[in-house]
């Protein structure tokens, strides 16, 4: 057992920094697919969860502004699980 494991035990284990950049990162169409859920659904459930890449582009008079997500699959992991202890 390593000593990050010791004081943090196992569900907060984390990858270092440099290799979370590299991990796979979902976006809300894929999850949705993945999870068979509307885009919708899935833009509810990551919308205001930590860890997720959002990116704001500001309206201007000729387009309305939007939020893309991108979920690191870790995150996607941490709510999955969340939801399953729900029911």
């Amino acid at each position: 057992m390593d000593f990050q494991h010791a004081l943090n035990g196992p569900e907060t284990l984390q990858k270092p920094v440099g290799l979370q950049a590299l991990e796979r990162h979902y976006t809300v169409a894929q999850l949705s697919k993945l999870w068979f859920f509307s885009e919708s659904t899935i833009r509810r459930l990551f919308i205001k969860e930590p860890g997720v890449i959002k990116i704001a582009h500001q309206p201007t008079r000729v387009r309305r502004g939007y939020t893309s997500l991108r979920i690191p699959e870790r995150i996607a992991q941490r709510v999955h699980r969340r939801l399953q202890s729900i029911s």
